[in-house]
């Protein structure tokens, strides 16, 4: 009794372990996450035919963006949750097929190989996990605890979801070989060479205008291409923004109110029953309680160099004499005041330092064997070396020092005022003159450190305040965008007129989806993407928007449908395409000839020449990319002319000059290794893409997000 006891009190503990246990295992390079099993009417969407459940989903994605820490907005998450669950589906139906299966002695050959298996509760007297006993414990956890049980029983089905898809992977690596041929070509096409004469007739030579391609042979191309121009519906826009920023009359107003701050002020005392007058900030001598009072960031008693003065206005700071004020002044969005405190000749010092780190100090890191003796032994040679004529101590840093970032920093700790860095540390730098170099012992390790530099420090006491815009100036500016909203709205066409002669300006953002978040230069407006993708929102149609502390009013002026692009879409990209290959056709004519040389002098051009040209990485110095020439090269007799061959950048007429096949080789292993590899690679996402190009996939994430 007393061990089922024990293993009772540990329940929870131990489905912890199981559940860290087979993280290793759950996550994979080729599936995604994402479990669910309850049907609902509600559904956020199928995959050939499989309903995804909303509710399950939506605890999908409200743990992803817990587990995202609130960086990612709901649809980044959805949209995230809902690839994971279309691989998830798509891997499950294909395992189905196929009719692969998980018996219980394959989990328990699993749990065999994590750490799982090496509680004490689960091995025998050779320290062997012991199935039996595992077994008898799921048995006794079963009776007593259901609920944990029942955890247990999530984790065996992600064991053997996870096992199903591993032998899926396994079937699809198995067809993945390499012969013995296809090794040989890889070896000759990285190491067999070709030396060319060519003559090359760029694109580029004939003018792009003189070109005429016609919408319908746009058309035919995109018929043809049709796979290449599938395109989602998108929507286009065009926006005002007036943001909530205070108006120069508010500024006036908050600096009205720094400066009385200048002045003593007089305030009634309730205990003495007279009037009291209070310092005004240029002379108080509480600045603490004065600064805390009256500013948006408490006072900051430090002592800083000039380097370290944060400002627009260091200069005009630093220099101010003691007791004298600055201000205000605008910066960071707010105004300042700003008071000379006290100044501090030496007060910041500059130094270098080399940390050497042993086991049991904070430095330290599961790789630090040192002793702390070897340490000290290790700076006091450093110490050595520093000290000798023209050492340089940013290389010994760079070579030495432990500290994260030295070989970056070469150890230079910049200027610091008292209190920034470890007492030693500080009383070292602080107490000895520029070019004083030692030994300093922290809990970090030792440190061999160099005084650099010292310099003066000042303390500066500033009143900082953040302009809000006034209820008046808010006021002014809904007026002005509710104006703005109701002359668009009844002239439509005429928005951008009517933004100008209401001193707006106008932007654009195009190809938004249905799931898009982020609006250029809007930022997340999910509310905007909705409202554009609503049934009843047609183009021309004006609304208003409030975000960030901003007021937008957005116009759609596009949409697009889902489905195979228009012309119109399309034509940006077909266009150059077309335009090159009737430049090609052009050249083809014009690279005709019995020889280089005369093809080359009936275009006022030269023969030029390639050399070491290779299968694998088909480029031609001066050319660029051309892997159509190379190839052909190849398929070249010695001296035999090609035909003209319609490259990235120019048509080529070309010339084998030389030919070197690499030797054979006794085995083409390492060539047979590196091609099946590639392949898995490819596998792993290539896989998945063909599964879903060839799937019925609907989702409407849109409609919960």
């Amino acid at each position: 009794m007393a061990v089922l006891e024990k293993i009772r009190s540990k329940t929870v503990f131990l489905i912890a372990i199981i559940g860290l246990a087979l993280f290793a295992f759950i996550i994979s390079d080729f599936i995604g996450k994402g479990r669910f099993s309850n049907h609902n009417p509600n559904e956020i969407g199928s995959v050939n035919g499989e309903d995804v459940p909303i509710d399950a989903f939506r605890q999908q994605v409200e743990n992803a963006t817990r587990q995202a820490n609130g960086q990612v907005s709901s649809i980044e998450a959805a949209k995230y949750v809902w690839e994971q669950n279309v691989q998830q589906i798509l891997l499950n139906q294909q395992i189905e097929k196929l009719g692969l299966s998980v018996e219980k002695d394959q989990i328990l050959a699993i749990l065999a190989k994590t750490p799982l298996a090496q509680n004490p509760q689960f091995v025998n007297e050779y320290g062997v996990f012991d199935a039996n006993k595992f077994t008898n414990y799921l048995a006794t956890l079963k009776n007593t605890n259901p609920q944990a049980y029942a955890q247990w029983k999530m984790q065996e089905d992600a064991i053997i979801e996870d096992a199903k898809q591993r032998m899926y992977f396994s079937l699809i690596r198995a067809g993945l070989g390499v012969t013995n041929t296809e090794a040989e070509m890889e070896y000759h096409q990285e190491k067999d060479l070709a030396d060319i004469s060519y003559v090359a007739l760029q694109y580029s030579s004939i003018d792009d205008k003189s070109v005429n391609v016609t919408d319908s042979e746009i058309q035919d191309y995109i018929k043809k291409h049709e796979k290449q121009f599938k395109q989602e519906a998108y929507r286009n826009i065009q926006y005002i923004v007036v943001s909530e920023k205070p108006s120069q009359t508010d500024i006036e107003t908050e600096k009205e109110s720094l400066l009385k701050l200048l002045q003593p002020e007089v305030v009634f005392n309730s205990k003495t029953n007279k009037n009291d007058t209070i310092a005004g900030f240029a002379k108080t001598k509480n600045i603490k309680d004065f600064v805390d009072r009256h500013s948006d960031v408490p006072y900051d008693s430090t002592f800083v160099n000039k380097d370290n003065l944060r400002s627009s206005y260091a200069d005009t700071l630093f220099n101010l004499p003691v007791g004298k004020v600055f201000g205000p002044y605008e910066e960071d969005g707010s105004l300042k005041l700003s008071r000379m405190i006290a100044k501090q000749p030496g007060g910041a010092v500059k130094a270098s330092h080399i940390l050497i780190a042993y086991t049991g100090s904070q430095a330290a890191t599961p790789n630090t064997t040192r002793t702390k003796e070897e340490a000290k032994a290790k700076a006091e040679e450093l110490l050595a070396q520093a000290k000798a004529a023209g050492a340089d101590f940013a290389q010994l840093a760079r070579e030495n020092s432990e500290e994260p970032g030295a070989v970056y920093s070469a150890g230079d700790l910049g200027f610091f005022s008292k209190g920034a860095m470890v007492k030693p540390l500080e009383e070292f730098a602080f107490n000895n003159a520029v070019g004083t170099i030692g030994i300093v012992e922290t809990a970090f390790g030792f440190h061999v450190v160099k005084v650099t530099d010292k310099a003066e420090a000042v303390n500066i006491a500033t009143i900082s305040r953040k302009v809000d815009p006034s209820e008046a100036t808010i006021n002014s500016l809904f007026s002005k965008v509710t104006n703005f909203e109701m002359k668009a709205a009844q002239n439509p066409k005429e928005f951008a007129n009517i933004a100008k002669k209401s001193e707006l300006s106008v932007l654009r953002a195009d190809n938004l989806h249905k799931n898009d978040d982020q609006i250029i230069g809007l930022g997340s407006n999910r509310s905007i993407v909705q409202w554009l993708f609503q049934k009843d929102t047609k183009i021309g149609d004006i609304k208003k928007f409030t975000s960030g502390g901003n007021y937008i009013v957005a116009q759609l002026v596009k949409q697009g449908e889902e489905g195979i692009s228009s012309v119109q879409d399309a034509a940006p990209m077909v266009k150059p395409i077309l335009i090159r290959e009737k430049k090609a056709a052009i050249l083809k004519e014009k690279a005709k000839g019995n020889s280089l040389e005369a093809i080359a002098s009936a275009n006022k051009t030269e023969v030029k020449s390639a050399a070491n040209l290779i299968m694998k990485n088909p480029t031609i110095i001066g050319e660029g990319r051309e892997p159509k020439v190379v190839g052909a090269a190849f398929g070249l007799k010695q001296g035999q002319l090609s035909k003209p061959i319609d490259g990235e950048n120019a048509v080529y007429v070309i010339q084998l000059t030389s030919a070197t096949v690499a030797p054979a080789l006794d085995n083409y292993k390492t060539y047979a290794e590196t091609v099946e590899k590639l392949r898995t690679d490819r596998a792993a996402q290539g896989i998945l893409k063909s599964l879903e190009s060839t799937a019925t996939i609907k989702e409407n994430l849109s409609l919960f997000y």
